[in-house]
């Protein structure tokens, strides 16, 4: 009987806590939204309110509504006036203290890790830590540049080591290239392989079996 709780664990575990994090993304947007027509409502007339009560009870509104916020952003500054108009909100938002340096931290990250022209994480390695002849799996980041280039020299790497089995905490370091292992699998495949403690193979390696 054991056996088969386990089992059933298993199978219905990654489902349910997939479900539980949409909804919960759901609640959050949602309740945000419905925060945000509260304050329109108080200061509308009495029918415009009624309307925004009524848009208040829809179920996921306001994950469409983000959704579609989201893609009339990236159309508009995918032309010339939109990436100029861009550039104005960077300039408003890097003037104003303590906020500007939180701002530019996030841009920088986000511009690294989802922009299409980034090297970072489009490549999962092999490298020796936290000492010499025990491997783990790290992901390609860049590689040094400015000050720090000019210290080691161009034939570095920047890497970062995700911890087991949450992959959102790491190390980040610079290794010589030539002490470093590239591999075939993928980034979802090398993820998946940490997040499990190494029980669940990437694809590339049970084919090889």
């Amino acid at each position: 009987m054991k056996k088969y709780l386990i089992t059933g664990l298993l199978v219905w575990l990654p489902t349910a806590i997939t479900l539980w994090v949409l909804l919960w993304l759901v609640g959050l947007l949602d309740a945000i939204f419905g925060g945000l027509l509260t304050g329109i409502a108080a200061v509308s007339s009495d029918a415009t309110g009624t309307v925004i009560e009524q848009l208040r009870h829809i179920p996921g509104l306001g994950v469409v509504l983000v959704f579609t916020a989201l893609l009339i952003t990236g159309a508009l500054v995918s032309n010339v006036a939109g990436r100029w108009w861009l550039k104005q909100w960077d300039k408003l938002f890097t003037h104003i203290p303590v906020f500007k340096s939180i701002y530019n931290s996030v841009k920088k990250v986000s511009d690294t890790l989802f922009s299409g022209n980034g090297n970072a994480f489009r490549k999962a390695m092999l490298v020796q830590y936290p000492r010499a002849g025990v491997w783990t799996i790290a992901f390609q980041t860049g590689a040094p540049v400015g000050e720090v280039a000019g210290h080691l020299g161009v034939d570095f790497v920047s890497v970062y080591v995700p911890t087991t089995p949450n992959p959102t905490s790491g190390f980040f370091l610079l290794l010589p290239r030539a002490d470093v292992i590239e591999l075939d699998m993928s980034v979802d495949e090398a993820l998946t392989y940490v997040i499990s403690m190494g029980s669940v193979a990437p694809t590339a390696a049970v084919s090889l079996k």
